[in-house]
């Protein structure tokens, strides 16, 4: 009788033994993905997504994206303000959008110094300003000499390139996630222009913006979710430790 049932992690396992999950689109920690799709042919496994709503059931990847997808089911029930100021409280980014992948930029880079990292992090929050490397050393707290030489040595691209794929991935969420026009993305998430970011698409995706709105909207139109409803009443069923 609850309004909706949501999973975290491995929790979708229960989900779908419950059989609350049969024809449906779902998510779990990219790990187990496999296994789950084996175990239950019926459940449309999505691995690489955060958390996925289909209808009123939301599942979601690992213990933090279980985060992202609190975070969502407060947007969805009082607005997405009174989500920031949750996400404020929790001292956490305001949530990441269900269609983010689980294996971002951010991770595939993987640098192991807390100045690299703690340069990816300042051009990811300001994607939408100019970010040279005398930026982004800045925000390492070394020379801009010091922090080429240590970005490629530890991510293997340059942060040109890097900063590059960040903006690509910010716009691909924007795209799969709403109606913006092209040329409007293109300005929020720093390219500039639609014609600089269609160059970016085709290196980093191999299509353009516009074919990945198209393929998306085919794709999502049968479960596209449905309007908010003003009710309360959630269940949680998750696994502890991941």
């Amino acid at each position: 009788r609850a309004r909706r049932v949501a999973s975290v992690c491995t929790g979708a396992f229960s989900l779908a033994a419950a059989g609350l999950l049969d024809q449906r689109s779902a998510t779990t920690h990219w790990r187990y993905a496999a296994a789950m799709q084996r175990r239950f042919p019926n459940v449309r496994i999505d691995a690489d997504k955060i958390f996925v709503r289909d209808g009123n059931v939301w599942t979601s990847a690992g213990i933090t994206s279980g985060i992202d997808l609190a975070l969502a089911l407060i947007e969805d029930d009082f607005g997405i303000e009174m989500s920031k100021a949750v996400a404020k409280d929790m001292v956490v980014y305001h949530r990441r959008s269900g269609g983010q992948s689980q294996f971002s930029t951010l991770l595939e880079l993987e640098p192991w110094s807390d100045r690299v990292r703690d340069a990816l992090n300042f051009a990811r929050e300001h994607l939408h300003e100019p970010l040279p490397v005398e930026r982004m050393a800045a925000a390492a707290r070394i020379s801009a000499r010091q922090f080429a030489r240590l970005f490629l040595k530890e991510t293997g691209d340059t942060p040109a390139r890097a900063v590059e794929r960040l903006r690509a991935e910010a716009a691909l969420l924007r795209i799969q996630d709403g109606t913006e026009p092209i040329e409007v993305i293109a300005r929020k998430v720093g390219f500039g222009d639609k014609d600089r970011m269609r160059r970016a698409f085709l290196r980093i995706y191999g299509q353009s913006p516009r074919a990945l709105r198209r393929a998306t909207t085919r794709s999502g139109a049968a479960s596209s979710p449905p309007k908010r409803v003003h009710q309360t009443g959630t269940k949680s069923i998750g696994t502890p430790g991941r």
